[in-house]
């Protein structure tokens, strides 16, 4: 135990190696946080004084900087957050003080992204524009709570590792987490008892079950933890999450294949084969099989050099097909346009004229990536865009640039927040200290830990027995992690004695202006909520719906959608328990900004439509 002249000198000896910018300063290459009631001096070296570049309103009072996660013989692995308070004082109130006052964590994905593109892209009070400016963003989480963005596993973003010290998978993640919380409330005394919500988005569907795993397993937890939230995640494995809801997002958006009956009835046969077209019931009626793994259909990406950074923020790392094997060719729209329909029409006749059951030999049941090729090929407006996985109706190209890079890696940004001497990068490539294969079995980031689904059972048992509340959400517009997955696993979890939802989620829930934001259903504590007009990152596409949601479903109690018996608190909406939401009648494109858009006739919707309801799954 160090006493408190102890704790000054190590403090002043901080100061002075910060201001020298050495690579090994304190407290990166320190474990953990000394035990006494140190916690003003911390909070005292960890609040953000020094002016930042580029920000010229005031902001909420804020901390930043390294904390240890105590992991024995890796002194210099840390988590770096920074975290804006509520209001003044909120975070350094006593130990026993606002009890009852939420504080919340955020988590970007990646894996390997920096929560700090959560910062400064969509839910904290930090937006940076395309310009590169700092601007503030009036729906920031923390006007509703305390809240921190930790970057995470160690090594991502400003977060610390040695060289051996990379996770080697989920449990050492969950524990590192631990490690890192034990000391945070020895620096913020009053978060070991004030309730505690875990937050995140995309491949943070991973890691917050891994991290609520870890703390359940913890005697005496460092923390209160009430509710854990998840958006757009991958709780599931790959082919959960990015194949099986191929033909659910030709329904919602037929733009991408033109609204040609025979290609999307050639991808509901594809569907069909591969085992995607699974059949929810409610309750869910026996246990979900294995979904068949797209790697054992194809030898097309076994031995690929794409290493996938999925999902990573407006930076997607195509799936390619090998140069060595036949494939659509990639696309060069500008000058081939007289052949472009030819070419259209040839691959056509070999898709629906293809042999009653069976796959496509090139592509396997990798449809998603089938289905990109496709519009980027043959569909307007993506042969002249980008096909964005996050938010399709985004056919920009390039994007509107949100990259905070800039800003992170001025040297006045990096003393003001405490920050290591390394460049800050939105995603780390190798977080498991390995590289990433691809191939039948394998997870496509090196992560060799198994999909939460496995274990969300036993997990949503545990929070049950704890009080601890799940959150499940999604965006429509969300191509790469589509709704119908995260269906899938809810309907694979057995919670509150039954498996999966006892009804289908069809109650509308309004923003703070009664309009309308998407679809919510609750049971037996577990949430689910689809939001409409909103990509992978939610709270960037509707950042009003999104706060609405923090406030009154995930900090909040709100009873919208709870089923209590027979009845569901706001009604249901029969066209709301569609499985599918039809998607915005308006996909945007140009270079840049929004030079046009495609709008959709309400002819040519009338037709769809009347086309779907005789659809069938055999193909032409």
């Amino acid at each position: 135990m160090l006493d408190l002249s102890g704790l000054l000198l190590l403090l002043l000896s901080a100061s002075q190696a910060l201001s020298q910018r050495l690579p090994s300063t304190f407290p990166h290459n320190y474990t953990g946080i000394p035990e006494g009631d140190f916690s003003p001096a911390w909070q005292k070296y960890f609040e953000v004084t020094d002016p930042l570049p580029n920000v010229t309103e005031p902001i909420a009072r804020n901390f930043a900087g390294n904390i240890g996660v105590n992991r024995v013989g890796h002194p210099n692995n840390t988590l770096w957050f920074w975290a804006f308070e509520k209001e003044e004082g909120s975070l350094t109130a006593r130990a026993g003080e606002r009890d009852v006052e939420p504080w919340l964590i955020w988590l970007n994905g990646g894996p390997g992204s920096s929560s700090l593109v959560g910062l400064m892209t969509e839910n904290g009070p930090l937006q940076v524009t395309g310009n590169y400016s700092i601007v503030e963003n009036e729906f920031s989480w923390n006007k509703l709570a305390d809240a921190f963005w930790v970057d995470q596993p160690v090594g991502t973003g400003f977060s610390t590792s040695d060289a051996a010290g990379y996770v080697d998978g989920e449990d050492q993640l969950g524990q590192d987490f631990v490690g890192f919380l034990s000391n945070l409330v020895k620096v913020f005394p009053s978060l070991a008892t004030r309730p505690f919500y875990l937050t995140g988005e995309s491949y943070a569907g991973t890691f917050i079950p891994y991290i609520t795993k870890a703390i359940f397993s913890t005697p005496n937890p460092p923390v209160n933890l009430r509710k854990i939230s998840i958006g757009d995640g991958t709780i599931g494995g790959f082919a959960l999450y990015e194949e099986l809801s191929t033909v659910i997002t030709l329904e919602t958006y037929p733009e991408i294949i033109g609204f040609d009956p025979d290609v999307f009835q050639y991808f509901k046969e594809q569907e069909h084969l591969c085992g995607y077209d699974v059949n929810l019931t409610y309750p869910q009626h026996g246990i979900i099989p294995t979904i068949t793994d797209p790697f054992t259909t194809t030898s097309v990406f076994a031995n690929s050099q794409v290493q996938p950074q999925v999902p990573r923020k407006r930076s997607l790392s195509k799936r390619a097909l090998s140069a060595a094997v036949s494939s659509l060719e990639s696309r060069d729209i500008e000058s081939r346009t007289p052949e472009l329909e030819e070419r259209r029409t040839i691959l056509k006749r070999n898709l629906i004229g293809r042999p009653n059951g069976t796959l496509d030999p090139t592509y396997g049941c990798f449809l998603w990536e089938e289905m990109t090729d496709y519009a980027q090929n043959f569909t307007f407006p993506w042969t002249v865009g980008e096909f964005d996985a996050y938010d399709i109706p985004d056919a920009l190209r390039p994007e509107v640039p949100s990259d905070p890079s800039v800003f992170l890696n001025d040297n006045r940004t990096r003393a003001a927040l405490h920050a290591p001497i390394k460049e800050w990068v939105e995603i780390f490539s190798n977080p498991f200290g390995n590289s990433t294969s691809e191939g039948p079995g394998t997870n496509p980031f090196g992560d060799p830990s198994v999909e939460p689904m496995a274990f969300m059972t036993e997990l949503a048992t545990n929070a049950s027995d704890r009080g601890v509340h799940i959150i499940i959400y999604e965006g429509n517009d969300d191509s790469l992690v589509a709704h119908r997955g995260l269906q899938v696993v809810i309907q694979n979890i057995t919670f509150g004695g039954i498996q999966g939802f006892t009804r289908k989620p069809a109650t509308p829930f309004t923003d703070d202006e009664g309009r309308f934001a998407g679809i919510v259903h609750q049971e037996r504590n577990l949430t689910y909520a689809l939001f409409q007009n909103a990509g992978h990152f939610v709270p960037m596409s509707v950042p009003e719906a999104a706060f609405v949601f923090l406030r009154e479903f995930i900090l909040g109690s709100n009873t919208t959608g709870l089923v209590l018996g027979s009845h569901v608190v706001g009604g249901e909406d029969s066209i709301l328990a569609e499985d599918v939401m039809p998607g915005t009648t308006a996909i945007f494109y140009g270079h840049g900004t929004t030079a046009s858009s495609l709008i959709v006739p309400s002819e040519t919707l009338a037709s769809w439509s009347s086309f779907l309801a005789t659809a069938t799954a055999t193909a032409l």
